[in-house]
């Protein structure tokens, strides 16, 4: 027979709800003994809170979570989409408003790629939208060298297999033939690193 769980949810996601730290963040405040649940320091993350428990990181009260929102964001070239760079280089975060909540990408841009990412506060919410099981479509508007035809298309519209990796089908569209160079979108439902490359 299968217990029944706990009430309530693990005090790390009610930390990273409240927008104070990733779970990662919040567990390894856990272990450090920062956080007590009704007046007990706690130093397991193990542990399930309700609303009605008292919470408190490093003594002061922990807020009211925030709403799931969502935003968008123009990522420009030459940011990271990554929270810490080790090189050093400027991210999408340095670059937010310093009163936006704590906020995570759904998905990422590559450094030399501009155009809108998605952004939430909401860790569940990141989670469904880049499981490729949810069938979400991803858009890419696409610059391309050269005069691309059906025929061209053809292949990444059934599936390609490149360097040993196999790509699901894309929708793959001509937008537009500009001088050498041609626009073109494609859609695609999962999230490979450098797929549109």
């Amino acid at each position: 027979m299968s217990e029944t769980p706990p009430p309530g949810d693990r005090i790390a996601k009610v930390i990273a709800r409240a927008g104070l730290a990733s779970r990662r963040e919040a567990e390894r405040m856990v272990e450090a003994g920062r956080v007590t649940v009704n007046g007990h320091k706690i130093d397991s993350p193990a542990l399930n809170v309700t609303p009605s428990d008292k919470i408190t990181v490093d003594g002061r009260p922990l807020a009211t979570p925030e709403p799931p929102r969502l935003w968008l964001y123009h990522k420009p070239t030459g940011l990271v989409t990554t929270t810490r760079d080790e090189q050093g280089r400027d991210t999408i975060f340095d670059k937010l408003p310093e009163d936006l909540p704590r906020v995570m990408s759904v998905g990422r841009l590559d450094l030399n790629s501009e155009g809108l990412l998605l952004l939430t506060n909401d860790g569940g919410i990141k989670r469904r939208l880049e499981l490729p099981s949810t069938g979400w479509l991803r858009r890419y508007r696409v610059r391309v060298n050269g005069r691309p035809n059906d025929a061209t298309f053809e292949p990444l519209r059934k599936g390609v297999t490149l360097e040993g990796e196999r790509f699901q089908p894309m929708q793959v569209t001509l937008d537009r033939q500009q001088g050498a160079n041609a626009w073109i979108t494609v859609a695609i439902r999962e999230g490979k690193n450098r797929e549109i490359r």
